[in-house]
């Protein structure tokens, strides 16, 4: 009797799910299709509140600079190196951080 209802519960628990993963696509879905507005102000060019009647498409402010330009280049660059180009250089950092310097005077 017991394994019916442990069956019983994992089976709500899996239509659960299923079914919020099923709403939050959906919601996804028409969060990418949402506009941005252009300016964070209460009133519009006409100087009307509201929302204008022509939709203009606005980026997400992530892919903006402090200027509100749209940002064209790739927003993350990877430079590919050798292992012991990186060790050089993991190496020089280790050596220039402040630590190292109090550890050298104290091993003097």
């Amino acid at each position: 009797m017991l394994h019916l209802l442990y069956i019983l519960a994992f089976t709500i628990l899996a239509f659960i799910a299923v079914a919020n993963l099923i709403r939050n696509l959906i919601m996804f879905s028409f969060d990418r299709e949402r506009t941005y507005p252009a300016k964070y102000s209460a009133m519009n060019n006409q100087g009307k509140y509201g929302s204008s009647s022509r939709k203009q498409f606005v980026p997400h402010p992530e892919l903006l600079d402090n200027a509100g330009n749209v940002i064209k280049e790739p927003l993350l660059v990877m430079r590919s190196i050798n292992v012991d180009d990186a060790r050089h250089q993991l190496d020089a950092l280790y050596e220039a951080s402040p630590g190292q310097k109090i550890e050298n005077q104290e091993e003097k």
